[in-house]
């Protein structure tokens, strides 16, 4: 099976499992009038919008570069990034008013444990679907993927967490602080905003910097200086500055360098070349990297 088709197959087993979760969401938050389990699938729904849309481009994603495309199709996958960002801090906003709205007006009276059983069904279950698409993903390079491994994650995390903050809140009307029973649902869902944001905000600013043809993270970077100076070293090239840039899933690194003879073998370069980019293939399914001899003449006309 191509990468193009796991990676088909991995986004549509998300969106059928979303828009289950999703549709489930819904019905429960309108029987228990849950604003929690409400927030829960507004999120679950407007992540079924962008998995659509990313299905039908997902074969752009795999097109090779051209003269005409030099960066091919793959900022398209980080401006979608972007939309999917801004849409989530809609929704995230947009709902946060409401449940703001209704703690004022004093609170939401809902039964914790029914909605703790709920959540606790829908966190195994994202555990099962986790793991299933994690284990199609060990050979497909995506960010698009790579988000809704995160996604699922995330739904894990505060499903599970959501089913014991609902069992514990059953016991707060015999406890001393029984006057937050109307406003808990209410307080879970302000958490599940607090908790949403920050990783929102990080997909959000990376897709950004894709866009803009930023260079990837630190820890990145350093990787890729490592693995280039193991080859170059040896054979008498010296690097001088690494141009890496990151375009949604693929990366591009240019390494200038210098070389103590006078003279360079064309044969020489290519061969150098080659191991280099085996070499990060291994690490980075889609990298591509040249390598580009300098001199300090240069240099100094550069830094002019």
């Amino acid at each position: 099976m191509t990468s193009e088709k796991k990676e088909k197959k991995i986004l549509f087993i998300s969106f059928i499992a979303g828009l289950l979760f999703a549709v489930a969401e819904f019905i429960f938050a309108i029987y228990t009038r849950s604003q929690s389990v409400l927030m829960d699938a507004a999120y679950d729904a407007s992540e079924l919008i962008f998995i659509i849309l990313i299905l039908f481009l997902t074969p752009l994603f795999h097109k090779p570069i051209s003269e005409k495309r030099p960066f091919g199709f793959f900022q398209i996958e980080s401006m979608f990034l972007i939309i999917k960002g801004f849409m989530m801090l809609s929704v995230t906003l947009g709902l946060s008013v409401n449940v703001i709205q209704s703690a004022l007006a004093g609170g939401n009276h809902v039964d914790g444990a029914e909605i703790s059983l709920f959540q606790l069904i829908l966190g195994v279950i994202s555990i099962g679907i986790f793991m299933v698409m994690r284990h199609l993903n060990r050979s497909v390079s995506s960010p698009t993927v790579d988000g809704e491994l995160l996604g699922w994650k995330l739904d894990t995390a505060y499903s599970i967490g959501m089913s014991g903050a609902f069992f514990a809140s059953t016991f707060l009307d015999s406890t001393p602080i029984a006057f937050i029973a109307p406003y808990f649902d209410s307080l879970v869902a302000i958490g599940i905003v607090i908790f949403m944001l920050p990783e929102n905000m990080k997909m959000l600013w990376g897709a950004m910097q894709d866009v803009f043809l930023f260079s990837p993270e630190e820890s990145t970077v350093n990787e890729i200086k490592e693995i280039c100076n193991e080859i170059l070293d040896p054979n008498g090239f010296q690097p001088v500055f690494y141009d890496i840039t990151r375009t949604g899933r693929r990366l591009w690194v240019a390494v200038y360098f210098e070389i103590l003879e006078d003279c360079l073998s064309i044969k020489k370069l290519e061969e150098v070349t080659l191991r280099v980019n085996k070499a990060l293939e291994q690490q980075f399914e889609n990298c591509y990297c040249e390598l580009i001899v300098t001199s300090q003449e240069q240099e100094v006309l550069g830094n002019r």
